[in-house]
Protein backbone atom coordinates (compact mmCIF):
# COMPACT_ATOMS: atom_id res chain seq x y z
CA UNK A 1 0.00 0.00 0.00
CA UNK A 2 2.77 2.45 0.81
CA UNK A 3 4.60 1.61 -2.86
CA UNK A 4 0.97 2.19 -4.33
CA UNK A 5 0.16 5.45 -2.56
CA UNK A 6 5.00 6.92 -3.02
CA UNK A 7 3.86 6.49 -6.82
CA UNK A 8 1.06 9.07 -7.36
CA UNK A 9 2.12 11.29 -4.47
CA UNK A 10 3.14 14.78 -4.91
CA UNK A 11 5.90 17.29 -3.45
CA UNK A 12 4.67 18.05 -0.28
CA UNK A 13 2.10 15.78 0.38
CA UNK A 14 4.28 13.41 2.47
CA UNK A 15 2.77 14.28 5.94
CA UNK A 16 -0.90 13.66 4.41
CA UNK A 17 0.39 10.05 2.74
CA UNK A 18 1.62 9.03 5.78
CA UNK A 19 -1.43 9.99 7.94
CA UNK A 20 -3.61 8.46 5.87
CA UNK A 21 -1.08 5.29 5.76
CA UNK A 22 -1.11 5.23 9.35
CA UNK A 23 -4.47 5.66 9.83
CA UNK A 24 -5.71 2.75 7.20
CA UNK A 25 -2.66 0.82 8.88
CA UNK A 26 -4.21 1.11 12.20
CA UNK A 27 -7.66 0.57 11.40
CA UNK A 28 -6.60 -3.34 9.88
CA UNK A 29 -4.77 -3.79 12.94
CA UNK A 30 -8.01 -2.83 15.03
CA UNK A 31 -10.22 -5.14 12.53
CA UNK A 32 -7.73 -8.05 12.94
CA UNK A 33 -7.53 -7.70 16.32
CA UNK A 34 -11.43 -7.63 16.49
CA UNK A 35 -11.73 -10.69 14.62
CA UNK A 36 -8.82 -12.56 16.17
CA UNK A 37 -10.95 -11.94 19.73
CA UNK A 38 -14.20 -13.01 18.04
CA UNK A 39 -12.38 -16.59 16.54
CA UNK A 40 -10.99 -17.06 20.42
CA UNK A 41 -14.28 -16.60 22.18
CA UNK A 42 -15.75 -18.88 19.76
CA UNK A 43 -13.03 -21.10 20.36
CA UNK A 44 -13.85 -20.55 24.48
CA UNK A 45 -17.32 -21.10 24.27
CA UNK A 46 -17.34 -24.46 22.24
CA UNK A 47 -14.65 -25.33 24.85
CA UNK A 48 -16.80 -24.75 27.72
CA UNK A 49 -19.62 -26.49 26.32
CA UNK A 50 -17.53 -29.53 25.96
CA UNK A 51 -16.30 -29.36 29.60
CA UNK A 52 -19.53 -28.76 30.67
CA UNK A 53 -21.13 -32.37 28.76
CA UNK A 54 -17.84 -33.80 29.85
CA UNK A 55 -18.65 -32.31 33.60
CA UNK A 56 -22.34 -33.86 33.21
CA UNK A 57 -21.03 -37.17 32.06
CA UNK A 58 -19.04 -37.35 35.01
CA UNK A 59 -21.62 -36.51 37.40
CA UNK A 60 -23.62 -38.99 35.68
CA UNK A 61 -21.46 -41.35 35.49
CA UNK A 62 -20.73 -41.14 39.37
CA UNK A 63 -24.54 -41.25 40.44
CA UNK A 64 -25.04 -44.53 38.10
CA UNK A 65 -22.10 -45.88 40.36
CA UNK A 66 -23.30 -44.57 43.36
CA UNK A 67 -27.09 -46.02 43.09
CA UNK A 68 -25.39 -49.31 43.17
CA UNK A 69 -24.72 -48.63 47.05
CA UNK A 70 -28.02 -48.13 48.79
CA UNK A 71 -28.02 -44.72 50.10
CA UNK A 72 -26.38 -43.94 53.60
CA UNK A 73 -28.71 -42.44 56.21
CA UNK A 74 -27.88 -41.00 59.31
CA UNK A 75 -30.75 -42.33 61.09
CA UNK A 76 -31.92 -46.03 60.75
CA UNK A 77 -35.51 -45.01 61.18
CA UNK A 78 -38.63 -43.34 59.43
CA UNK A 79 -41.24 -41.67 60.25
CA UNK A 80 -44.84 -42.93 58.81
CA UNK A 81 -48.27 -41.75 59.45
CA UNK A 82 -51.58 -44.23 57.95
CA UNK A 83 -53.67 -40.77 57.88
CA UNK A 84 -50.97 -39.19 55.83
CA UNK A 85 -52.23 -38.27 51.87
CA UNK A 86 -49.67 -36.87 49.26
CA UNK A 87 -50.82 -33.23 50.21
CA UNK A 88 -50.67 -33.06 53.82
CA UNK A 89 -47.07 -33.22 55.61
CA UNK A 90 -45.70 -36.44 56.64
CA UNK A 91 -46.14 -38.16 53.40
CA UNK A 92 -43.56 -40.82 52.96
CA UNK A 93 -43.72 -43.67 49.94
CA UNK A 94 -42.82 -47.07 49.72
CA UNK A 95 -39.93 -46.55 47.75
CA UNK A 96 -38.49 -43.46 50.25
CA UNK A 97 -38.91 -46.01 53.25
CA UNK A 98 -37.33 -48.86 51.37
CA UNK A 99 -34.51 -46.65 50.83
CA UNK A 100 -33.78 -45.34 54.36
CA UNK A 101 -34.21 -48.82 56.24
CA UNK A 102 -31.07 -50.07 55.26
CA UNK A 103 -31.92 -53.32 53.87
CA UNK A 104 -29.02 -53.60 52.22
CA UNK A 105 -27.15 -54.67 55.80
CA UNK A 106 -30.17 -56.80 56.59
CA UNK A 107 -29.76 -59.81 54.41
CA UNK A 108 -26.53 -59.92 56.91
CA UNK A 109 -28.21 -60.48 60.02
CA UNK A 110 -30.14 -64.40 59.99
CA UNK A 111 -32.39 -62.86 62.01
CA UNK A 112 -33.71 -60.32 59.25
CA UNK A 113 -32.61 -62.14 56.01
CA UNK A 114 -35.84 -64.57 55.68
CA UNK A 115 -38.06 -61.01 56.68
CA UNK A 116 -36.40 -59.00 53.79
CA UNK A 117 -36.88 -61.86 51.14
CA UNK A 118 -40.50 -62.33 51.51
CA UNK A 119 -40.70 -58.28 51.79
CA UNK A 120 -38.82 -58.45 48.17
CA UNK A 121 -41.28 -61.10 47.01
CA UNK A 122 -43.95 -58.94 48.33
CA UNK A 123 -42.60 -56.02 46.05
CA UNK A 124 -41.94 -58.20 43.09
CA UNK A 125 -45.36 -59.28 42.82
CA UNK A 126 -47.39 -56.13 43.11
CA UNK A 127 -45.38 -53.22 44.49
CA UNK A 128 -42.71 -52.60 41.98
CA UNK A 129 -44.12 -50.33 39.65
CA UNK A 130 -44.88 -47.57 42.88
CA UNK A 131 -41.30 -47.80 43.57
CA UNK A 132 -38.77 -44.56 42.69
CA UNK A 133 -36.78 -45.10 39.75
CA UNK A 134 -33.36 -45.27 42.92
CA UNK A 135 -35.58 -47.41 44.99
CA UNK A 136 -35.97 -49.83 41.80
CA UNK A 137 -32.12 -49.90 41.75
CA UNK A 138 -31.56 -50.27 45.01
CA UNK A 139 -34.27 -53.48 44.67
CA UNK A 140 -32.21 -54.80 41.59
CA UNK A 141 -29.07 -54.33 44.31
CA UNK A 142 -30.11 -55.70 47.26
CA UNK A 143 -31.56 -58.75 45.18
CA UNK A 144 -28.03 -59.01 43.68
CA UNK A 145 -26.43 -58.97 47.24
CA UNK A 146 -29.17 -61.83 48.23
CA UNK A 147 -27.49 -64.07 45.78
CA UNK A 148 -24.28 -63.90 45.76
CA UNK A 149 -25.08 -64.61 49.90
CA UNK A 150 -26.56 -67.66 48.76
CA UNK A 151 -24.04 -68.95 45.93
CA UNK A 152 -21.46 -68.17 48.71
CA UNK A 153 -23.03 -70.15 51.87
CA UNK A 154 -25.26 -72.03 50.32
CA UNK A 155 -28.33 -71.44 52.42
CA UNK A 156 -31.89 -70.87 51.28
CA UNK A 157 -32.04 -72.24 48.14
CA UNK A 158 -35.27 -72.82 47.67
CA UNK A 159 -36.37 -69.42 49.09
CA UNK A 160 -34.68 -67.40 46.70
CA UNK A 161 -35.29 -69.44 43.67
CA UNK A 162 -39.06 -68.55 44.50
CA UNK A 163 -38.04 -65.07 44.62
CA UNK A 164 -36.46 -64.86 41.48
CA UNK A 165 -39.14 -66.92 39.71
CA UNK A 166 -41.57 -63.98 40.44
CA UNK A 167 -39.82 -61.71 40.02
CA UNK A 168 -39.04 -62.98 36.65
CA UNK A 169 -42.57 -63.84 36.13
CA UNK A 170 -44.03 -60.06 37.09
CA UNK A 171 -41.33 -58.48 34.93
CA UNK A 172 -42.50 -60.38 32.01
CA UNK A 173 -46.05 -58.94 32.50
CA UNK A 174 -44.88 -55.38 32.67
CA UNK A 175 -42.74 -55.32 29.82
CA UNK A 176 -44.54 -57.39 27.35
CA UNK A 177 -48.15 -56.79 28.13
CA UNK A 178 -48.07 -53.19 29.90
CA UNK A 179 -45.01 -51.53 28.39
CA UNK A 180 -41.80 -49.68 29.48
CA UNK A 181 -44.67 -46.48 31.15
CA UNK A 182 -44.90 -48.28 34.01
CA UNK A 183 -40.85 -48.97 34.72
CA UNK A 184 -38.48 -46.12 35.19
CA UNK A 185 -35.49 -46.30 32.80
CA UNK A 186 -34.85 -47.76 29.43
CA UNK A 187 -36.38 -50.92 28.66
CA UNK A 188 -33.09 -52.19 27.24
CA UNK A 189 -31.97 -51.74 30.84
CA UNK A 190 -35.13 -54.41 32.37
CA UNK A 191 -34.85 -56.57 29.64
CA UNK A 192 -30.58 -56.49 30.85
CA UNK A 193 -31.90 -57.28 34.18
CA UNK A 194 -34.58 -60.01 32.96
CA UNK A 195 -31.52 -61.99 31.72
CA UNK A 196 -29.60 -61.42 34.74
CA UNK A 197 -32.48 -62.74 36.77
CA UNK A 198 -32.15 -65.87 34.71
CA UNK A 199 -28.22 -65.88 34.64
CA UNK A 200 -28.91 -65.66 38.86
CA UNK A 201 -31.40 -69.03 38.63
CA UNK A 202 -28.89 -70.65 36.17
CA UNK A 203 -26.07 -70.51 39.17
CA UNK A 204 -28.68 -71.34 42.01
CA UNK A 205 -29.51 -74.56 39.90
CA UNK A 206 -25.64 -75.77 39.29
CA UNK A 207 -25.35 -75.34 43.16
CA UNK A 208 -23.86 -78.90 44.38
CA UNK A 209 -23.69 -78.90 47.88
CA UNK A 210 -20.47 -80.81 48.90
CA UNK A 211 -20.54 -83.04 52.39
CA UNK A 212 -18.41 -81.37 54.68
CA UNK A 213 -15.34 -83.52 56.29
CA UNK A 214 -16.96 -83.43 59.83
CA UNK A 215 -16.06 -86.71 61.78
CA UNK A 216 -17.87 -86.00 64.95
CA UNK A 217 -21.32 -86.31 65.75
CA UNK A 218 -23.81 -86.13 63.25
CA UNK A 219 -27.56 -85.75 62.84
CA UNK A 220 -28.37 -89.12 62.62
CA UNK A 221 -26.33 -89.99 65.21
CA UNK A 222 -28.47 -88.35 68.08
CA UNK A 223 -31.28 -90.47 69.74
CA UNK A 224 -34.81 -90.81 67.45
CA UNK A 225 -36.48 -88.99 70.01
CA UNK A 226 -34.30 -86.03 69.59
CA UNK A 227 -34.34 -86.66 65.77
CA UNK A 228 -38.24 -85.93 65.77
CA UNK A 229 -37.92 -83.17 68.36
CA UNK A 230 -36.32 -81.32 65.51
CA UNK A 231 -38.25 -82.18 63.24
CA UNK A 232 -41.26 -80.91 64.85
CA UNK A 233 -39.28 -77.19 64.91
CA UNK A 234 -39.48 -76.89 61.19
CA UNK A 235 -42.08 -74.48 59.77
CA UNK A 236 -42.27 -75.56 56.51
CA UNK A 237 -43.54 -79.24 55.21
CA UNK A 238 -41.26 -79.00 52.31
CA UNK A 239 -38.53 -78.92 54.56
CA UNK A 240 -39.25 -82.14 56.37
CA UNK A 241 -40.00 -84.21 52.59
CA UNK A 242 -36.67 -83.10 51.98
CA UNK A 243 -34.87 -84.18 55.26
CA UNK A 244 -36.72 -87.86 54.79
CA UNK A 245 -35.21 -88.19 51.83
CA UNK A 246 -31.56 -88.45 53.21
CA UNK A 247 -31.90 -91.75 54.76
CA UNK A 248 -34.53 -94.45 55.20
CA UNK A 249 -34.63 -93.79 59.36
CA UNK A 250 -35.54 -90.29 58.62
CA UNK A 251 -37.92 -91.15 56.13
CA UNK A 252 -40.08 -93.55 58.74
CA UNK A 253 -39.79 -89.84 61.59
CA UNK A 254 -40.99 -87.89 58.45
CA UNK A 255 -44.23 -89.90 58.50
CA UNK A 256 -45.34 -89.16 61.61
CA UNK A 257 -48.75 -88.20 62.06
CA UNK A 258 -48.36 -85.92 65.14
CA UNK A 259 -45.27 -84.20 63.64
CA UNK A 260 -47.91 -83.09 60.58
CA UNK A 261 -50.82 -82.52 63.12
CA UNK A 262 -49.12 -80.09 65.27
CA UNK A 263 -47.76 -78.44 61.79
CA UNK A 264 -50.97 -78.21 60.32
CA UNK A 265 -52.43 -76.59 63.57
CA UNK A 266 -49.56 -74.45 64.20
CA UNK A 267 -50.14 -72.78 60.52
CA UNK A 268 -54.12 -73.15 60.36
CA UNK A 269 -57.10 -72.31 62.32
CA UNK A 270 -59.47 -75.18 63.74
CA UNK A 271 -62.07 -73.77 60.68
CA UNK A 272 -59.74 -74.08 58.19
CA UNK A 273 -58.94 -77.52 58.97
CA UNK A 274 -62.30 -78.52 59.25
CA UNK A 275 -63.17 -77.43 55.65
CA UNK A 276 -60.16 -79.48 54.18
CA UNK A 277 -60.31 -82.91 55.75
CA UNK A 278 -58.81 -86.05 54.36
CA UNK A 279 -58.95 -89.14 55.26
CA UNK A 280 -56.73 -91.84 54.64
CA UNK A 281 -57.30 -95.65 53.33
CA UNK A 282 -57.42 -96.55 57.14
CA UNK A 283 -60.20 -93.91 57.97
CA UNK A 284 -57.28 -92.13 60.07
CA UNK A 285 -56.97 -88.21 59.24
CA UNK A 286 -54.34 -87.96 56.86
CA UNK A 287 -52.15 -85.12 58.10
CA UNK A 288 -49.74 -84.78 55.53
CA UNK A 289 -52.05 -84.67 52.57
CA UNK A 290 -53.97 -82.09 54.56
CA UNK A 291 -50.82 -79.41 55.55
CA UNK A 292 -50.48 -79.70 51.23
CA UNK A 293 -54.05 -79.33 50.74
CA UNK A 294 -54.39 -76.27 52.98
CA UNK A 295 -51.51 -74.75 51.80
CA UNK A 296 -52.91 -73.79 48.62
CA UNK A 297 -55.85 -72.78 49.87
CA UNK A 298 -54.93 -70.30 52.96
CA UNK A 299 -51.51 -67.99 53.58
CA UNK A 300 -49.22 -70.14 56.31
CA UNK A 301 -47.95 -68.35 59.57
CA UNK A 302 -44.96 -66.06 59.02
CA UNK A 303 -42.38 -66.43 61.82
CA UNK A 304 -39.49 -64.13 61.40
CA UNK A 305 -36.36 -63.81 64.16
CA UNK A 306 -36.67 -59.76 63.81
CA UNK A 307 -38.76 -57.71 62.29
CA UNK A 308 -39.85 -53.96 61.69
CA UNK A 309 -41.68 -52.24 63.93
CA UNK A 310 -43.85 -48.90 64.68
CA UNK A 311 -44.04 -47.05 67.26
CA UNK A 312 -47.94 -45.97 67.68
CA UNK A 313 -47.36 -42.66 69.86
CA UNK A 314 -44.65 -41.06 67.33
CA UNK A 315 -45.68 -42.81 64.20
CA UNK A 316 -41.80 -44.13 63.86
CA UNK A 317 -40.92 -47.44 61.88
CA UNK A 318 -37.45 -48.89 62.45
CA UNK A 319 -35.89 -52.18 63.07
CA UNK A 320 -36.36 -54.07 66.24
CA UNK A 321 -33.60 -52.99 68.66
CA UNK A 322 -33.14 -49.53 66.78
CA UNK A 323 -33.29 -46.48 69.17
CA UNK A 324 -35.69 -43.75 67.60
CA UNK A 325 -36.15 -40.64 69.35
CA UNK A 326 -39.83 -41.51 71.37
CA UNK A 327 -41.30 -39.22 73.62
CA UNK A 328 -43.28 -41.66 75.50
CA UNK A 329 -42.53 -43.29 79.01
CA UNK A 330 -42.44 -46.65 78.04
CA UNK A 331 -41.59 -46.78 74.25
CA UNK A 332 -41.05 -50.41 74.51
CA UNK A 333 -44.92 -50.86 75.31
CA UNK A 334 -45.69 -48.60 71.93
CA UNK A 335 -43.76 -50.96 69.14
CA UNK A 336 -46.12 -53.11 67.33
CA UNK A 337 -44.22 -55.52 65.18
CA UNK A 338 -44.74 -55.70 61.12
CA UNK A 339 -45.15 -58.51 58.90
CA UNK A 340 -43.65 -57.99 55.53
CA UNK A 341 -47.16 -57.58 54.12
CA UNK A 342 -48.37 -55.01 57.00
CA UNK A 343 -45.52 -52.87 56.21
CA UNK A 344 -46.67 -53.35 52.47
CA UNK A 345 -49.89 -51.76 53.78
CA UNK A 346 -48.59 -49.04 55.64
CA UNK A 347 -48.13 -47.18 52.21
CA UNK A 348 -51.34 -48.10 50.74
CA UNK A 349 -53.48 -44.00 50.99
Amino acid sequence: LRVSLNSWRLPGQTTLLDNIFNSLFLFSCIISSYCWKEEFNKENIFHNLNCDVAAKKRKKDQLNNKTRIQYFHQEKWIYVHKGSTKERHGYCTLGEAFNRLDFSNAILDSRRFNYVVRLLELIAKSQLTSLSGIAQKNFMNILEKVVQKVLEDQQNIRLIKELLQTLYMSLCTLVQSVGKSVLVGNINMWVYRMEMILHWQQQLNNIQITKPDFKGLTFTDLPLCLQLDIMQRLSDGRDIVSLGQVTPSLQVLSEDRLLWKKLCHYHFTDRQIRKRLILSDKGHLDWKKMYFKLVRCYPRKEQYGDTLQLCRHCHILSWKGTDHPCTANNPESCLTALSPQDFINLFRF
